[in-house]
């Protein structure tokens, strides 16, 4: 029987990177965390995942930028922040004095500005470093280095070839083929796969007859989007040999141990946290209560899902069986 008296149940790895639990904050949704300081002891989250930091400081897309949908919400930010000088200057001493473990976002549109930054931060001795290969609201929604393996595989290599601390690869959800682009990732050295970033969509204001969002198109997140990605997360982790990390519409304890059991080494919690800023620590408490009661851990969840018995092909639709008709195929 497992040991589940204490913190040992919830204790992960991804890569050689070891955390003391599976959550994290995600990308883009909790900024460094400095704003939530004041609701919950942010030290015993697993890792504070930072907003996309890019080489020079980017001022966005025009608003509006945000957008209620049923069960999620629609952003169009595009990366806005001051750049990798005021971070390191003035940011990045405020994560670590949150959390123990950091893991900074990096984004660029030329994989020359995903090396400079991986040099920099680097060398000011982050724990890992989780490339934003995805982001829908930049070089007008063409996701190169996440819809073509190749450019995957290279802008990952490129990386890895100046790292010294893991590198995740965060991958977008609006490709044909997912585990196509993980594999280029896996091939182009990276430690880890973080799926999914948000679904592109778009909300309307038929009254004005123009859309709400002031770019027109915008990333979905949220529960909305949950379901795609735990299907994502089941692919690319029965796919690969590396760590998968799951995001995407994370809101309880029982959402983070879906996606561990569907493959996840640790779950980032994003959109959950604009409604309770509070919400990463409490899935914590939650999650040493659940696995305690279930006799398992982390390690044990993982991956666990029973493969289907017979899963049809990418893009194909099961034919449907209708009562004796159904039968008679049989």
């Amino acid at each position: 029987m497992p040991d589940t008296s204490g913190s040992s149940l919830l204790q992960t790895s991804i890569g050689r990177l070891h955390l003391t639990n599976p959550v994290l904050s995600a990308s883009g949704t909790y900024g460094s965390g400095w704003e939530a300081r004041d609701f919950s002891p942010l030290s015993r989250v697993g890792a504070l995942v930072s907003k996309t930091v890019t080489v020079r400081p980017r001022h966005g897309n025009p608003p509006p930028r945000i957008a209620e949908t049923p069960s999620g919400m629609l952003n169009s930010i595009g990366l806005e922040n001051k750049g990798a000088d005021y971070f390191l200057a003035e940011t990045l001493p405020r994560m670590r004095s949150l959390c123990p473990r950091v893991i900074i976002n990096i984004g660029g549109e030329a994989i020359e500005e995903f090396v400079e930054l991986t040099e920099r931060f680097c060398k000011a001795g982050v724990d890992a470093l989780e490339v934003n290969l995805s982001c829908p609201n930049v070089q007008e929604g063409r996701l190169l280095f996440s819809t073509d393996p190749r450019m995957c595989e290279r802008a990952v290599a490129a990386v890895k070839r100046v790292a010294s601390v893991p590198v995740f690869a965060k991958l977008s959800p609006n490709v044909t083929d997912i585990v196509s682009i993980a594999r280029g990732a896996e091939q182009g050295g990276a430690d880890a796969i973080t799926l999914i970033n948000t679904l592109i969509g778009m909300a309307v204001d038929w009254r004005k007859r123009k859309p709400v969002l002031g770019r027109g198109i915008g990333g979905l997140s949220g529960p909305a989007i949950k379901p795609v990605a735990l299907r994502m997360v089941h692919e690319v982790s029965r796919a690969v040999r590396i760590p998968v990390i799951g995001v995407g519409g994370a809101r309880t304890a029982e959402d983070v141990l879906e996606f561990v059991c569907a493959g996840a080494s640790a779950v980032e919690v994003g959109t959950a946290a604009f409604v309770d800023p509070a919400i990463l620590v409490d899935i914590v408490d939650e999650l040493q209560r659940l696995l305690a009661a279930n006799g398992t851990t982390i390690a044990l969840l993982r991956g666990s899902l029973a493969a289907p018995l017979a899963a049809p092909s990418h893009g194909a639709c099961p034919a449907p069986t209708h009562g004796a008709e159904g039968a008679a195929a049989r």
